[in-house]
């Protein structure tokens, strides 16, 4: 293995304990007990997993892996604050949207080879790349990663 392809390992191994760890952390929790608040005022459980979901989603045209799923998800968990937006999807919908969409985002990084992993991101023009190539997929990876690993943080925070 050469140091691209473990630098990528060790990057999609934190990627995958991130969201298992948080797939077991949701799933220790009933759908009733999903409507509690991280803390007094904040947002809700449903509202985190609402919101990873729509995040997680969104990497498919960022990564340049296709076309998003779950856009529907966005008024709700990422345009506005939990609690703005009446009549949530179902949380057995939720939890099953948080599955497809990490299924479907392994399905590709599994694909991808180091060099994929180096190439830019659809955020950031071909002319800024040139001068800034570390704004790369392997980047948004990594950012993202760490999304997962503050939000995990706060759901540990939540008494059963």
């Amino acid at each position: 293995m050469d140091n691209q392809q473990l630098l990528v390992r060790i990057a999609l191994d934190a990627w995958n304990l991130n969201v298992k760890r948080t797939t077991d952390a949701f799933n220790g929790f009933t759908d009733e007990q999903m409507f509690i608040e991280i803390a007094p005022g904040r947002n809700r459980l449903v509202y985190l997993l609402g919101h990873l979901t729509a995040v997680d989603d969104r990497m498919l045209p960022l990564l340049s892996l296709g076309n998003r799923q779950y856009e529907q998800l966005d008024e709700a968990f990422i345009t506005n604050p939990d609690r703005a937006i009446a009549g949530l999807p179902a949380i057995t919908d939720l939890r099953t949207y948080w599955a497809n969409i990490n299924d479907v985002l392994t399905s590709h990084f599994n694909q991808l080879t180091p060099g994929d992993w180096l190439q830019r991101h659809t955020s950031i023009s071909e002319e800024d790349f040139v001068k800034e190539p570390h704004r790369n997929r392997l980047s948004v990876l990594i950012s993202r990663t760490n999304h997962i690993s503050f939000h995990l943080g706060q759901i540990m925070l939540v008494k059963k």
